[in-house]
């Protein structure tokens, strides 16, 4: 299994936020946190993936998003 890990701004969410979210949806993907930071209010999400493939077809695509960043691991 793999963690994909995606940030960005508040700035960059309201603005790509529903990009984002299409995105997500294409993908064989669980959320497993979604989070708004205090202050600053950037986002931080975490989903998960069992197929490598697909965790790195997942992290490339976050990051054709403007202002998004994303990683993964293995859990």
């Amino acid at each position: 299994m793999w963690r994909v890990t995606i940030n960005c701004s508040a700035d960059d969410w309201r603005i790509q936020g529903t990009a984002f979210k299409e995105l997500a949806t294409k993908y064989p993907a669980s959320l497993l946190s979604s989070k708004k930071m205090h202050g600053d209010e950037r986002r931080i999400m975490e989903y998960q993936i069992e197929n490598v493939s697909d965790a790195e077809d997942f992290t490339e695509a976050c990051l054709t998003i403007p202002g998004f960043t994303a990683m993964f691991e293995s859990l």
